[in-house]
């Protein structure tokens, strides 16, 4: 399958290495051509690695990785193009996390409790099929659960159901198991809100190697 991902920091790098080694043929999209970082990752990866621009990425992808700053994810997607994301797949990877105060982040207020980035990613691109998913692990967990003592659980969340079960299949190729379905693209606000307990959790374990696990009632 081909790939676009935008972006090109840890998590851009960690999902695109991943996604080319199971074979995928994967691109990663930067602001501008010939970027540094996105041309030693193609240089690392190997055959099934290009680089170009977002837009690039955008129109080369079947189905698209979106791995930006939350901060910059609505600007990424209006750079990356309307027509060349329509009727694709967009996995939405960000957070709306504010680093203007320094660390730790704190979110974006407009971007919680009764609204979410995911929401309006999914209001921007009208003609494309946002899921969330891979927001509430680190970039390690994201692509090699199996680094974990047990199995965790994944979420995934969207208004369509044929691009879940897309999704769904990539994870489960990740190695995932767990992947609870939260519904709607408005279950992004949810997950996203997740993100300050797990940076506290961050601080307290000292590593980001973690997840959380739900477990139900005994059945009687």
């Amino acid at each position: 399958m081909k790939i676009g991902i935008l972006g090109t920091g840890m998590v851009g790098a960690a999902l695109g290495s991943k996604l080319a080694s199971l074979g995928h043929s994967v691109m990663m999209g930067s602001r501008t051509p010939g970027n540094a970082k996105a041309l030693e990752w193609t240089d690392k990866t190997g055959s099934n690695a290009s680089a170009g621009t977002f837009s690039d990425a955008a129109f080369y992808g079947e189905i698209i990785f979106l791995c930006v700053n939350g901060a910059a994810a609505l600007e990424a997607v209006k750079i990356a193009g309307k027509e060349n994301l329509r009727n694709k797949t967009v996995v939405d990877v960000t957070n709306p996390l504010d680093f203007s105060k320094g660390m730790p982040p704190t979110l974006i207020p407009d971007l919680t409790n009764t609204n979410s980035l995911g929401e309006e990613i999914q209001k921007a691109l009208p003609e494309s099929k946002i899921v969330k998913s891979l927001n509430t692990v680190n970039c390690a967990v994201m692509t090699e659960p199996s680094r974990l003592s047990e199995e965790t659980e994944i979420y995934l969340c969207g208004n369509d159901t044929e691009s879940k079960n897309k999704v769904r299949e990539i994870l489960e190729s990740f190695g995932w198991k767990r992947i609870t379905d939260l519904g709607g693209i408005a279950a992004s606000r949810g997950t996203e809100m997740m993100m300050p307990f797990w940076l506290s959790l961050w601080g307290s374990l000292k590593t980001g190697i973690f997840n959380l696990k739900i477990v139900k009632e005994k059945s009687i």
